[in-house]
């Protein structure tokens, strides 16, 4: 795939980072890219003018003029003083999608680096360089300063000092120096020229990389949840009605129509519903559509603005028609925003689907099975059946909950005040992050919980036929998670359907709307 600063799509990220896509720069992203940089040159060569960060300081220290002479020593220092990350690393798939976004801003041209500073990136992506990015220290605000700070230490080195150990990055399955992954790779780490190393850690790139990962994770999830929704029906012998596509188009949202297209189409065929006389089901089944479907729309409304930040240019100053503007377009506001709205729609997504559990386990009379699905009436109390899969579904839904409070309206001043309202953006995207695969696991539980409830209606009631999708998405369960006759260790079981429900397994595609 080509960079070329406006086409790169959440798909693109994805497989750039999850898959070893190899990427290359569109020729005329070069050229925008060495026009803008000759701004930077003119501009270092005027006494009169003052550029933020290319010949002031940096945040309080604005109005602080330095010499041209001392802009190598400029960006070096900026580097250093910014790494200041803490905590574990950041996964390598989503510092590879943090380089991508990062690689695609400045292909933007308004940034006014070398046109070595890009293709050094991506060289890093296609030879397996991947820094070492520390998870917390970001506001999201003037960019992710620390973990990209982090990130271009890797590959840069001293103006005066030549070569040092600065940074650290993982290489064929190797945590080494910043120097020896980049030796071994068998590329060359640059000195930074004026305003590169304020390109590349303005903007939240570490944040927006992170979320493009997590939308693509929630909508799988979704998916994943869908089907669980449809193979739980079936299970609790529930009322089609529910699932009417006349009942929807009375409510005009768009996501509930197009998530109760998706139930009807995977249970069409089925002789599982209606078989009880009942009425209506319990919310967790009755309501999933609109539940599901709200989601749906967040989901999409997320991916929408991921879409563009990923597509934009994000430090500051940038640089148009050989005028610097100053401004702030490495504010994180968006993307705290909408991870936060993305964790809180995933965090409805894991609720909904544990309570699906929670009533298939219960033995509630007129569902007719034994409770905690153990294989007789007889076996329960020597065996628990699946009743830990829903506790560990309980504990995440909880943690979820707490998860999903706003991160994006807490703020705190940094610089002296000069960055006095800031957007808590990359804490958002993390906490998503880790809703989004909780949530992955409580999905998870809910279809290996219902396809042990079918079975067991199989023994009382006969082989009826499943719906033509819900049979399709069984068997795939059954794949991975073979029918529990006795107590036994379901841990494994648990996160191999986890891991596919985030691959995309147990994924059907929603309807588009319309």
């Amino acid at each position: 795939m080509r960079l070329d600063g406006r086409t790169l799509s959440l798909a693109d990220v994805n497989a750039v980072a999850r898959d070893g896509r190899r990427v290359a720069i569109d020729v005329r992203a070069l050229r925008r890219i060495a026009r803008a940089q000759v701004w930077v040159g003119r501009m270092m060569s005027s006494r009169r003018q003052a550029v933020y960060g290319v010949n002031t300081g940096f945040g309080v220290f604005s109005e602080v003029r330095l010499d041209s002479s001392q802009a190598e020593q400029l960006s070096r220092n900026l580097l250093l003083s910014h790494a200041v990350g803490v905590v574990e690393p950041l996964s390598q798939e989503v510092v590879r999608a943090a380089m991508l976004v990062r690689a695609n801003a400045l292909c933007v041209g308004h940034s006014g680096v070398r046109p070595v500073v890009v293709e050094t990136l991506v060289a890093m992506l296609n030879r397996g360089v991947i820094p070492f990015l520390p998870s917390q220290g970001s506001l999201g605000s003037s960019g992710d300063l620390a973990p990209l700070a982090h990130l271009a230490l890797t590959f840069t080195r001293h103006p005066h000092e030549g070569e040092d150990d600065s940074g650290q990055a993982w290489y064929g399955g190797e945590l080494l120096s910043g120097r020896e992954a980049m030796h071994r790779a068998g590329l060359t780490r640059i000195v930074l020229g004026a305003k590169e190393g304020l390109a590349l850690t303005n903007g939240a790139s570490v944040t927006a990389g992170m979320a493009a990962l997590t939308v693509a994770d929630a909508l799988r999830v979704l998916e994943a949840s869908v089907v669980g929704l449809a193979l739980t029906a079936e299970a609790l012998l529930g009322a089609r009605g529910a699932f009417d596509a006349r009942l929807h188009r009375a409510r005009r949202h768009e996501g509930q129509m197009r998530i109760a297209t998706m139930v009807t189409q995977l249970l069409r065929g089925s002789g599982w519903l209606d078989l009880t006389g009942r009425v209506q089901d319990a919310y967790s089944i009755r309501c999933a559509p609109q539940v599901l479907g709200a989601a749906l729309e967040a989901v999409e409304h997320v991916s929408d603005i991921v879409a563009r930040e990923i597509n934009a240019a994000t430090d500051n100053p940038l640089l148009f028609d050989g005028e610097a503007v100053s401004g702030g377009n490495f504010h994180g506001a968006n993307l705290g925003l909408s991870q936060d709205y993305l964790g809180i729609a995933v965090a409805h997504i894991a609720g909904i689907s544990e309570r699906r559990a929670f009533r298939l386990l219960s033995g509630v009379p007129g569902d007719d099975l034994p409770p905690m699905l153990t294989r007789t009436a007889q076996d329960a109390g020597l065996n628990s059946g699946l009743m830990m899969l829903q506790y560990t579904a309980a504990s995440l839904v909880l943690e979820n909950q707490t998860l999903a409070h706003p991160d994006s309206v807490h703020s705190l001043p940094t610089s002296a005040g000069q960055e006095d309202f800031n957007a808590n953006a990359t804490t958002a995207a993390r906490h998503a992050r880790q809703i989004t695969h909780n949530a992955a696991v409580v999905v998870a539980a809910e279809l290996i919980i219902a396809c042990q409830a079918l079975d067991l209606h199989r023994v009382q009631r006969g082989a009826l036929a499943m719906g033509a999708g819900t049979r399709k998405v069984y068997s795939l369960v059954r794949a991975k998670v073979p029918f529990v006759e006795k107590d036994q260790r379901l841990d494994g079981m648990l996160s191999q359907v986890a891991r596919g429900v985030l691959a995309g397994e147990f994924s059907v595609p929603i309807p588009d709307a319309g």
